[in-house]
């Protein structure tokens, strides 16, 4: 925008000021409005969990400036010159995206690389590498499409990789919001740890309808105690839970946190002592951490 720079962070609070790099490179762009995201950066993209030091941070050291640098990695073109330029095809955008970055010159203004691949085998080979690079994938899109938002579906395609999972048992449960509120729908999830269980993930979906109903019942049969809205529950039932990253966290008593966990399938073929051990946890944070 004219004589500054809004930076966003979608659903949350506007986040001016923790990303002063950032917000001091872009002053060197002409005014446009960009597609883009932020990511902690040192020659290639870092870890999300030195990302989240920055964005836990409303206030930034300069030994967090030097230790977790942060740079605009730019997607798309949506205004410039004072127009709207979303309908126009993508290589007119791009091209247009790429003289902009170029002339700013700025270490904090990146743009997004492009993938070279002759066929489709030799670009499933490069999405199987995504998670080295930190990222969850590649991002397909028609050479000739216009700027999509939403769910639009046709010349767009994010094609992730498979999530990690794991087998965790249902140890807490509370009720969810609005036309849920009156249902326990939102799980607190632990592994076997010992004699005990240890909670390693939250999740607020997954489940049909209809798997929502059943739990719901068990969960009121099978309550152990009462905290305010929370109950805890036998620990029986097993669920499998999908997420996109695992990183250490001295904030969780597990030591681990997940990044994005939903439950993938209810394991009712499982038994508790069957579910994954803290220590298998660990083995996965020592394979995929980050």
């Amino acid at each position: 925008r004219p004589n500054g720079v809004w930076v966003w962070s979608r659903g949350e609070e506007p986040m001016a000021g923790r990303f002063p790099e950032v917000e001091a490179a872009a002053g060197a762009l002409p005014e446009a409005v960009l597609d883009g995201e932020l990511v902690a950066w040192n020659d290639k993209v870092l870890p999300f969990s030195q990302m989240q030091r920055r964005i836990q941070r409303k206030k930034v050291g300069e030994k967090l400036l030097r230790e977790v640098p942060v740079a605009f990695l730019a997607y798309d073109l949506i205004e410039y010159q004072g127009r709207d330029w979303r309908a126009r095809p993508l290589h007119e955008r791009r091209a247009a995206l790429e003289t902009l970055i170029a002339d700013a010159g700025e270490p904090a203004l990146k743009l997004s690389p492009l993938v070279d691949a002759p066929d489709w085998t030799a670009l499933a080979a490069l999405r199987a590498d995504s998670r080295e690079h930190h990222v969850e994938g590649l991002m397909l899109k028609h050479r000739d499409s216009p700027y999509r938002s939403g769910r639009v579906r046709g010349d767009w395609w994010k094609w992730k990789i498979d999530p990690l999972t794991l087998d965790a048992v249902l140890l807490y449960a509370q009720p969810g919001h609005g036309r849920r509120a009156n249902l326990y729908t939102d799980y607190t999830l632990a592994v076997p740890d010992g004699d005990g269980y240890v909670p390693i993930a939250k999740a607020y979906s997954g489940l049909s309808d209809q798997e929502i109903g059943r739990l719901d019942r068990w969960i009121r049969r099978n309550t152990v105690e009462k905290f305010g809205p929370v109950r805890s529950v036998q620990p029986h039932q097993v669920f499998e839970i999908a997420f996109e990253g695992i990183q250490p966290s001295p904030r969780h008593k597990s030591g681990i946190a997940l990044r994005f966990p939903r439950i993938a399938r209810w394991r009712q073929d499982l038994t508790p002592d069957q579910a994954d051990s803290l220590a298998q946890v660990k083995e996965l944070l020592n394979a995929y951490g980050s």
